[in-house]
């Protein structure tokens, strides 16, 4: 007769376990359940952490517990399954989040699985009550009797590849696959390097990003910014590739009054990229408006992180910049993100004006009044995984569709607002085709007087050391794996008429 193995036992006697969790536990799993509800986690964490008084390692801890659960219960779910011996659906969603959590921590986290066990247990009896915490005790106890590397064995299949990579890695076969052909529609891989490369890139999303901060040109210099961040007793550098880019080591970016007064805010590098490489661009022809100034404008501009970025160096470069946003409350925040750039303007020549209205329009309202545009198109956000976490549950195929409509007839509209000779920068936070190459080329032969130009050339003159990793051209795209950034891509249109 085969022996049963042994279980590891808390070391706990069951009179001294804790009748409920911990604040760091119960913050993340009150975080996974308003992301049930169809929240955000990146929203959610930090009011969360605030309501609880967590700092330090305790905010650190329960930062990387929900983001973790979060961004692997691709994998964490068939184990829970095979652990329960049940399917998923037959487990209450409350219950199941309290599982992922518990998970995380002991084949995700260095937590001894004693007191992994015992706290989620705790945490079960609080929030699930003392039924489901005999369930979740005994879920606990079946998954610490093997390693992370068994349980991968258990549960992830072989074949195919994109199959395999899918529990891995814990994201949706549809994202591998069109993540796997994004990397060699845009020349990042070939086809002998591809699968290697894959692997590295989803790796990449499920990594804590580093946490830029961006020093709005005239409003702050990235000297200064570093000094506030660390009279804040946290660290910071300059990025080494993004000039207008800080590196926050760890600590909180709203202790930092730069930020909260708009001088500088949380954006990532790549995003940054985009905003200054379309201002570093050279137009052909005149400016447009009287008296030489450039007219700008951010026609999908919401929350503001670019457009803030934009409207500092409008202020450099004495040009006006319109920032146009189709939800009134997204607007609020486009203004309350500008305030500070707008407070410059005031005295130089600059205008900086915050609009609501449909972009769609915009070219048949405005024909030919814009020297430089930004459409920063809404997009399945593929390439901001590792920042938003639950983004990867809540897309489907689906949205394609749907966002590639908006995004053609967005940039579409926007072409008849170019003046002859002016720049027009289309980005998306995807590498996906449909939304980025395809979009692009589908656009273009409905106006022949515009033309692609090629990117890199305008990223190399506003970054350091990436010349050598920008792609074939003439579309930019930027890699977690490759750059350290968001996946954001970057195109270049002049109008030559």
């Amino acid at each position: 007769m085969s022996q049963r193995p042994t279980r590891p036992r808390s070391a706990t006697p069951p009179r001294a376990r804790g009748r409920s969790g911990d604040a760091a536990r119960l913050a993340a799993y009150t975080v996974l359940r308003s992301v049930a509800a169809g929240g955000y986690a990146n929203l959610e964490l930090p009011k969360e952490l605030r309501r609880r008084h967590l700092r330090g390692r305790d905010a650190a801890f329960a930062t990387e517990l929900t983001y973790g659960a979060c961004r692997l219960c691709g994998f964490y779910d068939p184990v829970i399954a095979l652990a329960a011996d049940r399917p998923l659906e037959r487990l209450d969603e409350a219950v199941l989040d309290t599982l992922r959590l518990g998970a995380h921590q002991l084949l995700g986290m260095r937590v001894p699985a004693h007191a992994a066990a015992d706290e989620t247990v705790a945490l079960a009896r609080q929030v699930n009550g003392a039924g489901a915490a005999g369930l979740v005790n005994a879920v606990m106890r079946r998954i610490s009797e093997a390693d992370r590397e068994t349980w991968l064995a258990r549960v992830v299949p072989t074949e195919p590849l994109t199959a395999r990579l899918a529990v891995e890695q814990s994201h949706p076969e549809w994202i591998v696959k069109a993540l796997r052909q994004a990397l060699i529609g845009h020349g990042a891989s070939t086809a002998g390097t591809v699968d290697e490369d894959l692997e590295r890139l989803l790796a990449a999303d499920n990594a804590a990003p580093e946490l830029h901060l961006v020093a709005r040109p005239g409003l702050i210099e990235v000297e200064e910014l570093v000094r506030a961040v660390e009279s804040t007793a946290a660290t910071a550098a300059a990025h080494p590739h993004v000039p207008t880019a800080v590196v926050l080591d760890h600590g909180d970016p709203g202790a930092i009054a730069a930020i909260r007064d708009g001088r500088a805010a949380v954006q990532d590098a790549g995003s940054q990229v985009v905003a200054a490489a379309l201002v570093a661009t050279p137009r052909t022809g005149p400016g447009h408006a009287p008296g030489g100034r450039e007219r700008w404008l951010d026609l999908c501009a919401g929350p503001g992180g670019k457009a803030g970025l934009l409207a500092a160096l409008a202020v450099r470069h004495d040009a006006d910049l319109v920032a146009n946003e189709v939800a009134p409350h997204r607007a609020t925040l486009v203004e309350q993100t500008l305030a500070a750039a707008i407070e410059a303007a005031r005295g130089s020549a600059s205008r900086i004006e915050v609009r609501t209205g449909d972009g769609r329009r915009i070219g048949a309202e405005e024909p030919a009044a814009y020297d430089r545009i930004l459409v920063d198109a809404p997009c399945t956000g593929l390439g901001a995984l590792r920042r938003r976490p639950e983004a990867r549950w809540r897309r489907t195929t689906a949205d394609l569709a749907a966002l590639g409509t908006l995004q053609r007839e967005l940039l579409g509209g926007a072409l008849p607002a170019l003046a002859p000779g002016g720049i027009l920068a289309y980005a998306t936070c995807s590498p996906h085709l449909a939304e980025t190459t395809f979009v692009i080329a589908d656009v273009l032969k409905k106006h022949p007087n515009v033309q692609q130009i090629d990117a890199r050339a305008a990223v190399a003159d506003v970054t350091t050391g990436w010349t050598e990793d920008l792609g074939p051209g003439p579309g930019v795209q930027l890699w977690p794996h490759i750059h350290g950034t968001d996946g954001m891509f970057f195109a270049l249109l002049r109008r030559e008429g």
